[in-house]
């Protein structure tokens, strides 16, 4: 489910939307309220209910509504291409055996710390958080390997911004498909991401639009569990003085493998967070930084810095933190591409509720359907 941000119209049909309004007013006699959920059940059917179904109310500019529908395929399989239920790449044997060392190095802290926790070398609410901390990286490692990152499909067309901006575009020569705006072919994975960043060989995956919010969560997740166990164990090195704080014998020796692999781990989490950072605040990728760099043309960038709504979502800050999928305000501007089933299902719902209201004389003369930007759908 993503919702989607439109405008009805520019602003010389704010007149067309007052009329329209006021129509849909009239036809059904009411006053909708403004806080009503914008959502048109595609599922709804006429013959079980007796009565059309009521149509919502016209969207002023910025509100958003829910595309509910889902065009991605539900067999249970696994795989990179656009006929797999459930994306996972299996192609390469050195990502899958990195992911898994992921794994591995994480469950290994974990133990460490729990190991101090019983020998009571620690507090157990130090332990507990620590725990924590790794429990929520390794979830945003799964939700990063295991979701699409934006894959283009086959069926995606420009926006109409980006039709009127040129007249041709740029197609991929591997998936024979449109090939949006900072996009690029992963021969990995064997498709187009959308705002592809790098393919990753700790994820085993890329990382592009869909995915980056998980990305960015693991390194952080990372970052602070490497930063919090050298402050325990630089804690215990330099400040302890008694029995009560020694580690373990047997422990210690865990502690000092753990305290290695913790400075790697935090300098390579710093790395990859500054490196982010920057790409969010140039709005240019890894690969695309690389291109200009060996092509010498980092001066004559102008791509705009990329808002964090675009990467974290709309849902609000309480489901930052979380791996749960964003929820874009415009997915397709986000993607940079849409796709003709989206097209029709919203061309069709706002003819339905223009005709509603409209003459027939003016339907389709400038009367009916105010100008926007989703009218036309005709693929490539």
């Amino acid at each position: 489910m993503v919702a989607v941000k439109r405008e009805i119209g520019t602003s010389s049909s704010s007149s067309g939307r007052s009329l329209m309004r006021s129509c849909l007013d009239a036809a059904c006699g009411c006053q909708i309220d403004s806080s009503e959920y914008l959502e048109y059940d595609y599922t709804y059917k006429e013959a079980r209910h007796g009565k059309p179904q009521p149509l919502p109310r016209i969207r002023a500019p910025g509100e958003h509504y829910i595309d509910t529908h889902n065009d991605d395929p539900w067999s249970f399989s696994f795989g990179t291409g656009e006929e797999k239920g459930i994306w996972m790449n299996s192609g390469d044997q050195a990502g899958s055996i990195m992911a898994t060392l992921v794994w591995l190095l994480m469950t290994y802290s974990a133990v460490t710390v729990t190991l101090l926790t019983v020998t009571e070398g620690i507090h157990p609410v130090l332990g507990m958080i620590y725990t924590l901390l790794c429990a929520m990286a390794l979830a945003c490692h799964a939700k990063t390997s295991l979701t699409d990152p934006g894959s283009v499909p086959r069926a995606a067309v420009p926006q109409e911004e980006q039709r009127r901006e040129s007249p041709s575009h740029s197609m991929c020569g591997q998936c024979q498909t449109f090939k949006p705006p900072m996009s690029h072919h992963c021969r990995i994975c064997n498709r187009c991401v959308s705002r592809m960043d790098h393919h990753c060989p700790w994820m085993n995956n890329c990382v592009g639009a869909a995915n980056l919010k998980h990305f960015i969560l693991f390194l952080i997740y990372t970052w602070t569990c490497a930063a919090y166990s050298l402050v325990l164990f630089g804690w215990n090195y330099f400040f302890c003085a008694d029995e009560d704080c020694t580690f373990h014998v047997v422990v210690i020796h865990l502690v000092r493998a753990m305290t290695f692999l913790c400075i790697g781990a935090f300098l390579f989490t710093s790395s990859m967070l500054m490196n982010v950072t920057y790409g969010l605040m140039t709005g240019i990728g890894t690969i695309d930084r690389l291109k200009k760099k060996a092509t010498n043309t980092m001066s004559q960038s102008d791509e705009e810095p990329i808002a964090l709504k675009d990467v974290f979502g709309i849902a609000g800050f309480h489901t930052w933190p979380f791996p749960i999928d964003p929820v874009f305000d415009d997915y397709d501007r986000v993607m940079g591409y849409s796709t003709p089933q989206r097209l029709v299902r919203e061309q069709q719902f706002m003819e339905q509720a223009a005709g509603v209201c409209m003459p027939v004389g003016q339907q389709g003369a400038g009367g009916g359907l105010p100008s926007s930007k989703w009218n036309d759908s005709h693929p490539l």
